[in-house]
């Protein structure tokens, strides 16, 4: 106990104190299920909570060893977790398969995988350290559905009520389940070895018992659709997995169907990428050399010092050393405000990168603010910040043994950069024409005016956009 104090204590120190606060108090306070696999937006808003900073508390608790951060692959049409791993470099699939919704899911950060924080048992003991003690809904609702899945308090009720027959099987075990099928739609399902079987049952009733069989491997498995009569049926199951299943018998009604198709913001890898602490903590080591993730969208940012060799000439090194460097903590500040973060710098330029284009311009603004701040208190116009802007789709991958990121988008964004002069902040037009851009250019005033220019390496023309302020 006494170590754990410690390690709150140091939590508290490290990080946004309210939010490190709140999870210490939900680790007292909370009931098992509230601790495992915690979602940090969902926790933040519950507790208006800052977003990035309760991100990076967690961060940090699981970094301390106070929390386990894992990595789950999802299905987008259930919401599911198709894989769960404590590194992401072992999620190595490009497409995972969901036997409830018999279908293959895309691997994507900022789509379909989620980053979740479950309490370290040596810190407290929950009963989803122990995922076998969990009952068939406890299960579902713990470890089978994502936190992705807005699924209502009465979430185990509905699972009873859909539910014909159900068993827990050790490993090696067989059994039978004996029943009688209404028409309609059944499934007999395991959340464990995620195997499935789809059963339509339609035509004229019999009296005559059919037989069927189901065998449970630890590979997700999907034995198609088995045409039946109503009538009784025998369903012979054999568990050869190496653990304890559920397998169950569910006739899903469509208030099941809308309740597991309903979704809420949820923790991508993207957003978590993107976040500052993240990058200061997790520096490399997140993904494997040979891995390549798609992201179908981040915003990407590039400045650059604008003659900076000048100003090394003309003021002494020892003093342009001192200015790059509180630009570059200016900079690293005003990315961190937004929820972005620094992927790395290159001389005096900064490559970062944001959850959407809003963030990624709120941050280019704070940066101009903070560039006039230094001037004024050196009574000069020594630092020239040129900033370019663009979103669109990239890989994630490991250049140089760090985590960075490939693609024509971070081409166009660096290459906007280079277009750009310190009286204006440069934009693709995929970013100013985002609705949360517009409306900041709206509110705040700022004047745009458009131009088509040719990028090197870019086949086509792209619109521009000068985001200048108001006069």
């Amino acid at each position: 106990m006494a170590d754990t104090d410690a390690l709150w204590a140091l939590l508290l120190e490290a990080a946004q104190p309210q939010a490190a606060a709140a999870l210490k108090n939900e680790v007292e306070t909370a009931p098992d299920a509230r601790l495992s696999r915690m979602n940090a937006l969902a926790f933040a808003s519950a507790r208006g909570l800052d977003e990035d900073e309760t991100i990076g508390a967690f961060v940090r608790a699981a970094n301390l060893g106070l929390f386990d951060m894992t990595w789950s692959a999802l299905c987008p049409g259930c919401g599911g977790v198709l894989e769960t791993t404590a590194a992401l470099k072992t999620l190595d699939r490009s497409e995972y398969f969901c036997s409830l919704c018999a279908t293959n899911c895309e691997t994507t950060l900022d789509g379909h995988v989620e980053v979740t924080f479950t309490v370290n048992p040596r810190v407290r003991r929950i009963a989803a350290h122990d995922p076998d003690s969990l009952s068939l809904p406890d299960y579902a609702r713990q470890i089978f559905w994502s936190t992705a899945a807005d699924l209502p308090d009465n979430f185990e009720r509905m699972v009873e009520a859909i539910t014909l027959d159900g068993l827990e099987m050790a490993p090696g075990e067989r059994a039978t389940m004996s029943l009688t099928l209404a028409a309609g739609h059944a499934l007999v399902f395991d959340p464990v070895t995620h195997t499935s079987i789809f059963l339509d049952v339609s035509g004229e009733e019999t009296h005559e018992r059919r037989a069927l069989s189901l065998v449970f491997s630890d590979e997700h498995a999907h034995a198609g659709t088995m045409e039946l009569r109503p009538g009784p049926v025998r369903i012979a199951l054999d568990n050869r997995a190496r653990r304890r299943i559920l397998p169950a018998v569910w006739t899903p009604d469509a208030a099941f169907h809308a309740v597991y198709s309903r979704r809420r913001p949820f923790l991508t890898a993207t957003r978590v990428f993107s976040n500052q602490t993240f990058r200061e903590i997790y520096r490399n080591g997140t993904l494997d050399s040979e891995q390549r993730f798609k992201i179908t969208s981040l915003t990407f940012l590039f400045t650059d010092l604008r003659g900076s060799t000048a100003l090394y000439d003309r003021v002494g090194d020892l003093a342009a050393f001192d200015l790059v460097r509180s630009h570059f903590g200016a900079l690293i500040a005003a990315v961190s405000a937004e929820g972005g973060a620094v992927v790395k710098t290159i001389g005096d330029a900064v490559m970062a990168t944001f959850s959407s284009p809003e963030r990624g311009l709120r941050a280019a603004i704070r940066m101009r603010a903070a560039m006039r701040e230094i001037n004024a208190a050196r009574g000069g116009e020594d630092l020239a910040l040129n900033i370019g802007l663009h979103e669109g789709p990239c890989l994630a991958v490991v250049l140089d043994d760090r985590q960075d990121y490939f693609g024509q988008s971070v081409n166009i964004a660096s290459r906007v950069q280079g277009l750009a002069d310190p009286t204006a902040i440069l934009a693709t037009k995929g970013v100013v024409e985002t609705p949360g851009v517009a409306s900041l250019l709206a509110e705040r005033g700022y004047r745009t005016q458009s131009r088509e220019s040719a990028l090197r390496g870019v086949s086509e023309a792209l619109t521009v956009y000068e985001i200048r302020e108001a006069a």
